[in-house]
């Protein structure tokens, strides 16, 4: 991790504005950006890199003021996402998913546990991990006494090793209720294991998680009142609010490989030799696909921050949240995501057009982000998503609320 000067971020008073916010994470993800490429490829586990997020206070940006935190809301939330994205993949994911885990209690709980947890993680600064994954067979989850045991294994928990608290979810024994609940990630049963082997994303500690036992009491099962779930369409908002986030670090990895080639092409690209220009900048095709990718990002980053605005109404009022504005809402969020998956995947190839053999260097480390673009760009079919647009647009069909729609 870089030793760049930020004690200054703890002394200097908190930002004030949702710009201020997205300067301060401007500031973090340009000290990440110093050796981003060599601690890709060390691979070693971010606690250095988290540690930067607490100095830095992106880690409270969505917990109450009066508590210490930003109290801002999911539309700074997503531009901070992306900003740290732009200076290293990995950690705006891990950014982005605190902030989901975070808020999932403000989703599923009542305002007594959420207010609580909200309260309890803003004054402490911790940092939230998951081990959700809806692909894996479910967690089983049994009850004792006033407690609940959670029984099982998860193929992804991201965060892992570097969170303080996670996010467990698994089926209640003899039903088919869905309990979430909160608990220290150093809790005895709970282990992580160093199986994340992909070829991007790499400091995201996604990797499995087992729960032997892992116990918890019956109070913290999130919108549960006396054992009995207190179910909204709120509830739903899970996945358009996810796949937001990854639309903002999607395009948060191509702006930082835009911002990275341009100075690779101005500063160390040569120009070919027939094309009759001294300098690499002054060719016409360079100039060109720049000019191309830049277009398209600019248009994706627009449609995303449109969508975001239009889920903040959502959030602003959750008892109103209907089946269809939900619906709706998602239409949207699809879209942005099948759009921001494609301007992603060619940003981060057509750089190498515009930047030069020379660029391939491991050194370089461009590479790095088409890797993490296209690691987990794959987290559900992008097909799908353009097929929920689809099937809105010729029937009017709102998507089923699901694990991934």
């Amino acid at each position: 991790m870089s030793t760049a000067t930020n004690t200054d971020w703890q002394t200097r008073p908190a930002p004030a504005t949702a710009q201020d916010w997205i300067a301060r994470a401007g500031e973090v993800a340009a000290v990440l950006a110093t050796d981003a490429a060599a601690r890709d490829h060390a691979g070693a586990t971010p606690y250095a890199e988290v540690q930067l997020l607490k100095d830095a206070g992106l880690v409270t940006l969505l917990g109450p003021a009066e508590h210490g935190g930003g109290g801002q809301d999911w539309t700074t939330a997503y531009r901070v996402v992306r900003e740290i994205a732009k200076g290293d993949g990995s950690i705006g994911q891990l950014l982005g998913y605190h902030y989901l885990w975070f808020w999932a209690a403000r989703l599923v709980g009542t305002r007594e546990q959420w207010e609580h947890v909200e309260t309890d993680a803003t004054r402490n600064r911790w940092f939230f991990g998951g081990a959700v994954n809806p692909r894996d067979k479910d967690v089983l989850v049994t009850e004792d006494g006033d407690d609940l045991v959670y029984t099982g294994r998860k193929s992804f928990s991201t965060g892992s090793k570097v969170s303080d608290v996670t996010v467990l979810e698994g089926v209640l024994e003899g039903t088919d209720q869905h309990v979430f609940a909160i608990v220290p990630s150093d809790s005895e049963g709970l282990t992580f294991h160093d199986d994340w082997d992909n070829i991007g994303q790499r400091l995201t500690e996604s990797g499995g998680v087992t729960l032997d036992g892992v116990r918890t009491p019956w109070s913290s099962a999130a919108g549960y009142v006396d054992k009995v779930f207190r179910p909204r369409v709120y509830n739903t908002l899970n996945v358009p609010t996810i796949q937001l986030v990854f639309v903002n670090f999607y395009l948060g990895i191509a702006g930082g490989a835009l911002e990275t080639a341009a100075t690779y092409t101005r500063e160390k690209s040569r120009s070919w030799l027939h094309g009759g220009f001294e300098r690499a900048v002054d060719e016409p095709y360079v100039i060109d696909t720049y000019g191309d990718l830049t277009a398209k990002l600019w248009a994706a980053e627009a449609l995303a921050d449109a969508v975001a605005a239009e889920g903040q109404k959502l959030h602003d009022d959750p008892d109103a949240v209907t089946e269809k504005t939900r619906g709706d809402f998602e239409v949207r969020v699809a879209a942005v995501k099948a759009r921001a998956t494609d301007v992603a995947l060619e940003v981060s190839h057509r750089i190498f057009e515009v930047t030069g053999a020379r660029s391939t260097a491991t050194s370089e480390g461009l590479d790095r982000f088409w890797r993490n673009v296209r690691t987990h760009t794959l987290h559900d079919p992008v097909a799908y998503k353009r097929r929920e647009v689809g099937r809105w647009v010729l029937e009017g069909e709102l998507p089923e609320p699901t694990w991934y729609s």
